[in-house]
């Protein structure tokens, strides 16, 4: 078999009979297949050598993207071959005509498969063959996450693990909860509505977002920034859901012409978690979307951030300065609150006075002061930057710079003796300059208070427990060579990773996010650009010289080391 798929793979012209040679070497010294070793070195990919195995067997090629490799859902095949078979065989069920079952396989050679698969069906079996990947992300999608509505009606009483209210939502929960005049079973809402919440927190969702169209029901859970497919509830169910989530957060369940928004608290497994919730009037339907706040997996070590040793050091020098301007900018979900509490966490002392204004307060940090906006009442940035300074503060967090009257009191606040931490929403770090002065700030005063700006983008974490080494294109690593500052004899040291996907990281391949960061300390020169021109080039070209890493510099960090892929890295930052 070996030797027929590698002349199929040579005569398509996909191997060269050098990298053959090789891949049959590694192949025979760690005791794996041809067709791995080819895709582990990166001469093929798993869609090409499985293409050739079924050129090879003479069977139909089944994929996501020609189509066949879609389960019929209507014909309960989840029975006939379970979950955890279809996992550690590698097979996947596509339909059933005329007495016959389709099936997708990874190994169409292993007849002693076939003859199981045959005597569980009791049907005759007709293989596919499709690629591993391909394979498990399918079993994830089609097996792993129907048991949501299961859960919930099969259930007879709650579990130790189930998700409860606090202790404000528990009296409302225990009395008389009217979801729906027409519903005669309320509490089957209540659990479908804790089923659905606890699926999310132990998938690390951050969103769930609910929504209906014409014929369908939509439910969606954003994962590491991605949004997946879950399986919906049913249409009539959608409004008492909706319903619901409105009374836990005290919303008006009679208004569905306005958009609404709320928040209510749950404990799930000795934790609590907050969660936002918004209500927005859609074609078909309220639209809700529930933002996850588990206070639990947030990261409040700067060390585990993502920061480079150098960029790092200079953070915490600036951080430290009696007075000055530092901001961090990114794309909203980017994680600045989470760096700059951090940052807090780590400089906090007892002999400085740390106050903090934020819209929402995201993070509890104790021996610091922190104050929640609500402009609703006058309560604004600005007006709540303005009386701090009567409250002897050291050090001052400013959630946002989002107006000219902010700006304004960030830097009199700098110019007054004060540290002052901020966040604006720009593409990258230098472009906070600009921003700055468009709002008001006078270059020259500015150019004097200003010590630091950085900007952040998450990326994606591979999936330890599944991710597979690959060799990428000579353009690629000398693309990484350059734009990461790397000495080319670095090199042969470099392991580079693509995703797979597995049960670990629900089929996405990734597990968790990280933050890239480009961190540059104001200097002399760029406070003369600053006062004297403002040119945004002169002032790249001033940074770059003193040899700090930009975002994406900072991301191909990020890709040698393993944690995250090159396509992470180019979707998230641009070229410079």
């Amino acid at each position: 078999m070996a030797k027929e798929l590698s002349e199929i793979l040579v005569e398509q012209g996909t191997l060269t009979q050098e990298q053959l040679k090789r891949a049959e070497l590694y192949a025979r010294q760690n005791n794996t297949t041809l067709a791995e070793a080819v895709v582990l070195f990166g001469f093929a990919t798993e869609e090409q050598v499985t293409a050739a195995l079924a050129k090879h067997f003479s069977l139909p090629y089944a994929s996501k993207e020609n189509g066949i490799l879609i389960p019929e859902r209507e014909q309960n095949l989840q029975k006939i071959i379970p979950e955890k078979f279809a996992r550690e065989n590698l097979v996947v069920p596509l339909f059933i005509e005329d007495n016959e079952l389709a099936v997708a396989l990874y190994d169409p050679s292993n007849l002693f498969l076939i003859d199981n698969i045959r005597m569980m069906a009791g049907k005759e079996v007709q293989p596919f063959i499709a690629s591993k990947s391909q394979i498990l992300a399918v079993v994830d999608s089609f097996y792993g996450h129907k048991n949501l509505l299961d859960e919930v009606v099969n259930e007879t009483g709650a579990s130790k693990d189930a998700v409860t209210a606090n202790d404000e939502d528990v009296q409302i929960e225990a009395g008389s909860l009217d979801l729906d005049k027409s519903s005669a079973n309320s509490s089957q809402y209540i659990k479908l509505v804790n089923a659905i919440l606890k699926q999310a927190i132990s998938e690390r969702t951050s969103d769930i977002h609910l929504e209906m169209f014409d014929e369908r029901v939509s439910l969606r859970f954003r994962i590491d920034g991605s949004l997946y497919e879950r399986t919906p509830p049913n249409k009539d169910s959608v409004a008492a859901i909706i319903s619901r989530i409105k009374i836990l957060s005290k919303l008006d369940i009679a208004e569905k012409r306005l958009p609404q928004d709320g928040s209510f608290s749950i404990k799930y497994q000795n934790r609590t978690i907050e969660v936002r919730v918004s209500v927005c009037p859609a074609v078909y339907g309220e639209k809700l979307v529930l933002r996850i706040l588990d206070r639990g997996t947030g990261e409040m070590n700067v060390d585990k951030l993502g920061f480079e040793p150098e960029q790092k050091k200079a953070f915490l020098e600036a951080s430290h300065l009696p007075h000055g301007l530092i901001f961090l900018t990114g794309p909203t979900g980017s994680g600045k609150s989470t760096t700059l509490n951090a940052v807090l966490t780590t400089i906090r002392t007892p002999e400085l006075n740390f106050m903090t204004l934020e819209d929402p307060v995201e993070y509890k940090l104790a021996g610091i002061s922190q104050v929640q906006v609500k402009p609703q009442i006058g309560l604004t940035f600005a007006a709540g930057l303005r009386s701090f300074l009567r409250q002897d503060p050291d050090v001052i967090l400013v959630g946002e710079v989002r107006d000219n009257e902010t700006a304004e009191a960030c830097l009199k606040a700098a110019l007054t003796g004060h540290l002052v931490l901020s966040t604006l929403h720009t593409n990258d770090a230098l472009g906070a300059i600009p921003r700055l002065i468009d709002m008001g700030m006078e270059p020259f005063l500015l150019s004097s208070s200003l010590a630091l700006v950085a900007a952040q983008r998450l990326v994606r974490v591979l999936c330890p427990y599944c991710k597979v080494p690959y060799q990428p294109d000579p353009a690629t690593i000398t693309k990484i060579l350059k734009e990461g500052r790397f000495n080319p004899r670095e090199v042969n040291t470099w392991t580079f990773y693509k995703a797979v996907g597995c049960p670990k990281c629900v089929g996405t391949g990734f597990l968790g996010r990280r933050a890239i960061y480009e961190v540059y300390r104001i200097n002399e020169e760029v406070r003369n650009i600053i006062y004297k021109t403002q040119d945004l080039i002169e002032m790249r070209k001033a940074m770059d010289r003193t040899g700090a890493l930009n975002l994406r510099g900072n991301g191909w960090r990020k890709v040698v080391k393993g944690l995250t892929t090159v396509e992470e890295i180019l979707n998230i930052t641009t070229d410079e």
